[in-house]
């Protein structure tokens, strides 16, 4: 879990260095990036899959609706990654939505069949993005077991877990998590309730294993908190 984790980051980082417009030859005379206000939609359901977006600023919502019209929740994705990219693996219609997150979100676009010329010259870049189709499809896996199989509590430790192994950054013996995720996008992320997460997060704080504000999570002690 925590190599995978940690490609999953890296592969979306080298992807950006890849797919810059500055770096995409003729592509980026004909570049267009589109900006987004907070709440705007980028795609919806059930839309023709036209385009593979990147996150230039801000952070987008990936998600979709349950059978009862209820909103799920599937990822939260910042700068340097990609969304949109099952195109590539056959989808013709949207089965998610994408929503802006921030005010002046930016994400750049581009059509499935660029994206496919540029793999089919640039063996790195398609290798990359395979790759990237494999994790993401593990990781949904991974969500979804933990949702059948784990209690609330486990599924949000877990959660801390993954997001260090991901994008956390050591100070020397802690663990720091820059993140403006709120406890309600917790709660969306891990399949629980606001007020699950605010009283589990406070334990772990009284417990002094996590200190958190609204820019970072400190993880003091990754094993305790295992």
């Amino acid at each position: 879990m925590n190599k995978n984790s940690n490609l999953w980051y890296l592969e979306s980082v080298d992807l950006y260095d890849l797919l810059c417009p500055t770096k995409t030859g003729d592509l980026e005379n004909n570049h267009n990036i589109h900006s987004f206000t907070k709440g705007e939609f980028i795609y919806f359901p059930n839309e023709p899959v036209q385009n593979i977006y990147m996150i230039a600023a801000g952070r987008v919502r990936i998600g979709s609706y349950g059978e009862d019209g209820k909103e799920i929740v599937k990822a939260i994705l910042s700068v340097g990654e990609i969304f949109g990219e099952l195109a590539l693996a056959g989808e013709e219609m949207r089965t998610d939505f994408a929503q802006a997150m921030d005010n002046e979100t930016v994400v750049c676009p581009m059509s499935i069949d660029d994206m496919k010329g540029l793999m089919a010259e640039n063996t790195e870049l398609s290798l990359k993005m395979y790759k990237l189709l494999g994790l993401k499809l593990r990781k949904l896996e991974r969500k979804v077991e933990s949702l059948v199989f784990k209690d609330a509590r486990t599924r949000i430790i877990e959660f801390l877990q993954e997001a260090a192994e991901w994008k956390g950054k050591k100070v020397g013996f802690e663990t720091m998590i820059p993140t403006r995720l709120t406890h309600k996008d917790i709660a969306q992320l891990t399949g629980t309730s606001r007020q699950t997460v605010t009283t589990i997060l406070n334990e772990l704080k009284d417990k002094n294993i996590i200190n958190f504000n609204r820019r970072q999570i400190l993880i003091r002690d990754l094993e305790l908190l295992k």
